[in-house]
């Protein structure tokens, strides 16, 4: 598909991760969007992760969490060190990833932001996240968004 290049898929090119895109068809604002997601990829929906951009103590931090479920925030404040989370305002998260809502990816972001990664990412051959654009996943290894990103991981999952 030609246009599929996203400032996430430029940084997988130039390091050399292995990766695939996928895309797919979905309205952004679908009631459980990323379960959607999952189904249009014809994929287990616990391999198809969202990125929130939250607020812990003020300061941005991104939450890579599974769509099977919600983010617990206790969790993420607690995993950054933090005591008080909060998810960051639609027009601050776009702002500071250069991304939109529905395709903001952990990788490639306009500001590079802290990053958690739920635990449960490492149980699985690959793992889909946004390419950075509404209507394109990225297929990677769990390990290789860690290292990408610098993320922790930790238990960040409500079920």
């Amino acid at each position: 598909m030609a246009g599929q290049g996203t400032p996430a898929t430029a940084l997988l090119v130039k390091r050399g991760v292995a990766h695939r895109t996928h895309p797919y068809r979905v309205s952004p604002d679908a009631p459980n969007y990323g379960a959607l997601v999952a189904v249009a990829l014809g994929v287990a929906p616990e391999r198809v992760f969202k990125s929130l951009v939250t607020e812990v103590d003020g300061g941005l931090t991104v939450a890579v969490v599974p769509v099977t479920g919600e983010l617990d925030l206790k969790a993420l404040a607690a995993a950054v060190g933090g005591k008080r989370a909060a998810l960051a305002d639609r027009v601050v998260a776009e702002r500071a990833t250069g991304y939109v809502r529905g395709g903001i990816s952990p990788l490639g972001q306009r500001r590079r932001l802290p990053t958690v990664l739920d635990e449960s990412a490492l149980d699985l051959p690959t793992i889909y996240v946004s390419a950075g654009r509404r209507g394109l996943q990225l297929e990677l290894a769990a390990a290789d968004l860690v290292a990408l990103t610098d993320a922790r991981t930790a238990p960040l999952q409500t079920r």
